[in-house]
Parts: C-alpha cells; structure tokens; sequence
C-alpha cells in the first residue's frame, strides 16, 4: 500500500513547498484579479507539479497599500479574493489531494485601516488606544523633526505626523514600511495575546503552518536610539532584537498543541549566521528562509560556500535548512542568472539592466536540479516552473508596489515578478482571467510560448523538468547526508545516499563521476559530459 504523505509527521523536514501569491495565480471570477477559487480550481496542476504544502502570501482583508501585507483584519479574507468559506474549502479541497497549507502572518505591523489603529487616532495621546503602537512626540522645540532617523525597508522616513483634531500637528508613529503600514508594540500583551488568537483562529481551520513576515524586526529598543554604524550582535534597535525569542518561544508551544503540530516557518533576513540559528532551536521555529544562498552569484566557490555554511548552521540546532531561488519579492531566475551580475540585493535593482535571457534559462534549469537534490526544504516561486523571466517593461502607471513610488522611481518595485501567470491559449490573458478581461498587471505577448498549457506537452520544457525532478526527488532517502564529490574548482558534485548531483559552472565541458545511470538532465549530454551551465542527477554504482 502506497503510504499517506499526510500521515508523515516530519513532512516540514523535507517538503516541496510552492508559494502561492493569490492575485498573480488565476482569476475565477473575471475581475481581473486572482482568487481562492482560481487556486482551488488549479488544485490539479498542483498535485501534478509534486508539490508537498502550498504557502499563501496574505490572504487577509486589506486595502492592499503592500499588496496585502498591509492587514485590515486576520480572520476575514480580502473579498477581491473569495470569503472565509471559500478559504476553508481550498484548504480541505488541498488536503484531500495530499497537499496542506501554510498561511502567512504579519506580526510587525497592521494596515493603517485595522480597528486598532483608527481607534489610535481617534484617541488622545498617552491614551491605551496608542499604547499599542509607537507613537511618540517628535525632537526639537515644537516636535517638528523625527523621533529617530531610522530608514524604512522600503526607502525613506520610518515616522509619519499625525494631525490633531484641532488640526495642529501631533505626535508621530512609526513604521518600518509604508505609512499605510504602522507598527505595532510587541511590549504591549494585547498585541501578543490578539497574535496567539490569530494563530489559534488558523490552527484551528486546519492550516498546517503559519509563515512569519519580517520575523526579525517586531521588537523594538525603547530608548529609540539611532543604528549604529556597526551595530554589536542585538544591539541594532528594531532588528534582531533578544526579546523576539520569548515571543516565538510562545508560538511553538502554541503549534505544538495540536495534533499533529502545526509548524513556524520564519522570514529572517540577517547576515549573521550564528544569530540566524538561535531561531531555530527546538522550542523555536520549525525553518527559515535561507536567504543567503537565494542571493549568491552563479559562481561554484559562493554558492558552495553558501551550503556549507548552511547546513553547519542548521546542524547545531537539528533544524533542516530551506532552499529557494525567488519569491514575490526577487527578481526571477531566469533573468537573475543572465546578467553580468548574477546575485540577487535590493540596492542594485535597476531599470534597462541588460540580461540574456537564453543563458539564465539554462542557468535556471540547472539551479532547479541543485536546489532540489540539496538536503532540507524547497520551496518553488509560482512561475518560477514554468520559467518565467522578470517583467521589466511593466507601463509605470500600473506598477503599484510602493517600493517604486518611495524610491523616488529608481527602483522597477516588485511587480515585474507579480504578473499573473499564463495557463493556456496564445494571447493575454492566457486563461488567468476569462477571454477578453484585462488582468491587474499586464502580461507579455511573448508568454505564448511559456503557457502551462504548452509546455505540459513539451518534454523539453521548464514545466516537464520540474515535474520530473520532484517525483524524483520524493524517491531520495531524506536522511542521507551531503558529502562533496571530487570535482574541478567550478564544478559542484555531491552525493546523497546513491545518488550524485553535479553542476557545471564553469566555460567549459567537464567530466562526469563514475555511474550506472543519467536520472535527469536540465540539458543534453555530449561525449559523456556535462556542457556549461548544465546539471545532472546520476545514480552512483
């Protein structure tokens, strides 16, 4: 009898977990938007893909000022995407087809239209409604300037003026992101007891886990002072701070309550790897994203370099690690990979920065079989298996990520990675709305040719890779650990148990280990090796 994957109660240590961002994924509806229902209608192609959990981006009510990362109300979902019900059934239609769900929540801040925050406003200051927030009068003789100088994520002032009802300038409050997006005080109990609610409200609709948004930044120094040049571990104000831990200590405890536990998948952004561990300790998250490796060039010694550090640091708590090369808020693969510079940082986003796109689908085939055959989590973008390229003509009246606006326009934003996805058919909107419909962001012509429709049928396809390398790797002993093949210096190889994944990164052909038999290939082999910017998995004598 073939075994339940459902019944696997460490299926966090070693799932294919595809993101889902609602809007971009499929229109039911014909409102030009995606919804719950256009996911629950793909649920198919999901199972067929080989994927192990969905992750959904925010789902919540929102008036989407951060494409709904801006939350109005946890336990209402946003009616461009469907209701409550609606949402209950995807996640009972996913499980019966061996698939669960992981919701994301967003501890740091609210959206500036949540009850909390209008019921701040509305109050005095000193007053318990603000007291949820950080409000604070402003510097110099008449509170004209900042309480600090901090940046926000997302470029700009971290502090915004109100206004009194009298209409004289008030006090400020803070936000670590748009405006629309204030922050919340985790020194607060309510604000910790409404989170442990949200949490339980989830759990309890069957949610197998919850994704941590900005997991780092909740707990402020409430002193204020400014970021030092060179902050010390936990001296940084706003990131990375020692009390975060009792909080996500609390939300184990939470998950582990149920039966069977729920998990804590953690968005932490930091360079120090020893400090990146500590929230991976037993009583803390399940995993977190490995963001370093995301970011590396395509070069052997980084990328090697990046595992290695990775797995040591995920050993010394008995975490496994994650592995992924995009999400809604990185530049695609395909077009990452063929650039001069191939790593991945916010500052260096630019427009009319010329890639080749041939090369980075290559490159991006090859990275879909490292990343899968590496030892942990997977979690794959959607798109990212049909080898979508970054949209970087996008008309800039309709990019609405406020990282474009708050750049002053340098910076393309986040949409060019949002378009919504192309399913079938030779024109826009390729069966993600109905015929005729004109979707939230614009698709490329072009995208005739990268269809899930087509490319089903095409051995040679992103699609069929993808297909073919995950129900190979649910065939990988999971417990087997990764020990480096000899190699030339730009060639990573490694094994598994019986099985060998090699990657050529440098200009030339190179020689392939000994072995019984080719599992999978992102390019065709000549003479016995392995062309530039291609990879294999072998099975080893």
């Amino acid at each position: 009898m073939t075994p339940n994957p459902l019944d696997d109660a460490a299926w966090w240590r070693h799932a294919v977990i595809y993101q889902v961002y609602v809007r971009s994924f499929a229109d039911s509806d014909g409102d030009g938007v995606g919804d719950l229902a256009g996911v629950r209608a793909r649920l198919p192609y999901l199972r067929d893909l080989g994927v192990d959990a969905l992750w959904f981006t925010p789902w919540y009510a929102s008036p989407m000022a951060d494409g709904g990362y801006d939350v109005a109300d946890y336990r209402r979902i946003d009616p461009a995407f469907g209701d409550l019900a609606e949402a209950e059934a995807l996640v009972a239609d996913a499980l019966g087809l061996g698939i669960r769900t992981i919701v994301d929540v967003v501890p740091n801040h609210v959206s500036d239209q949540h009850e909390w925050f209008r019921a701040a406003l509305a109050a005095p200051p000193g007053s318990p409604e603000r007291a949820r927030f950080w409000f604070h009068p402003g510097a110099g003789p008449d509170g004209a300037e900042r309480p600090t100088h901090w940046v926000s994520s997302f470029g700009g002032p971290t502090w915004t003026r109100t206004t009194n009802p009298d209409g004289t300038p008030g006090e400020w409050y803070l936000h670590l992101f748009t405006p629309q997006q204030p922050d919340l005080n985790w020194d607060h109990p309510e604000v910790r007891a409404e989170h442990e609610s949200v949490l339980r409200f989830w759990f309890d609709r069957g949610v197998a886990g919850i994704r941590i948004d900005s997991a780092a930044l909740l707990v402020k120094d409430p002193a204020l002072p400014e970021v030092p040049a060179a902050p010390a571990p936990g001296e940084h104000p706003f990131i990375d701070r020692d009390g975060l831990h009792d909080v996500y200590r609390t939300w184990r405890a939470i998950a582990d309550a149920y039966t069977p536990p729920r998990v804590l998948v953690g968005e932490v952004w930091l360079d120090d790897v020893e400090r990146f561990a500590r929230y991976l300790r037993p009583d803390e998250m399940h995993t977190a994203f490995n963001f370093d490796f995301m970011a590396r060039p395509w070069e052997a010694k980084d990328l090697r370099e990046s595992i290695d550090q990775t797995l040591a640091a995920h050993a010394g708590v008995g975490a496994p690690p994650t592995w992924v090369l995009s999400n809604h808020d990185v530049t695609r693969p395909v077009t990452r990979y063929g650039r001069a510079d191939t790593g991945f940082a916010f500052a260096a986003k630019r427009f009319g920065t010329p890639t080749d796109l041939a090369l980075g689908r290559r490159r991006a085939r090859a990275a879909a079989l490292l990343t899968a055959a590496l030892p942990g989590c997977l979690y794959v973008y959607q798109g990212d298996e049909l080898g979508l390229p970054e949209v970087e003509d996008l008309p800039l009246d309709r990019i609405q990520d406020p990282m474009h606006e708050r750049s002053g326009g340098v910076d393309p934003g986040r949409d060019g990675c949002r378009v919504p996805l192309p399913w079938s058919g030779d024109r826009p909107p390729f069966g993600f709305s109905p015929d005729g419909v004109e979707p939230w962001l614009p698709q490329p012509a072009a995208w005739a040719e990268l269809t899930a429709e087509r490319q089903a049928t095409d051995p040679g396809s992103m699609l069929s890779l993808y297909r073919q390398v995950l129900a190979l790797r649910r065939r990988l002993d999971h417990d087997a650990p990764l020990r480096w093949l000899d190699a030339p210096p730009e060639v990573l190889a490694f094994a598994r148990g019986s099985m060998a994944c090699v990657v050529n990164l440098g200009p030339a052909p190179a020689p392939l280990p000994e072995h019984t038999a080719v599992l999978v290939s992102s390019g065709p082999l000549a003479g016995g090796e392995l062309q530039p910017d291609d990879a294999v998995w072998l099975a080893l004598p």
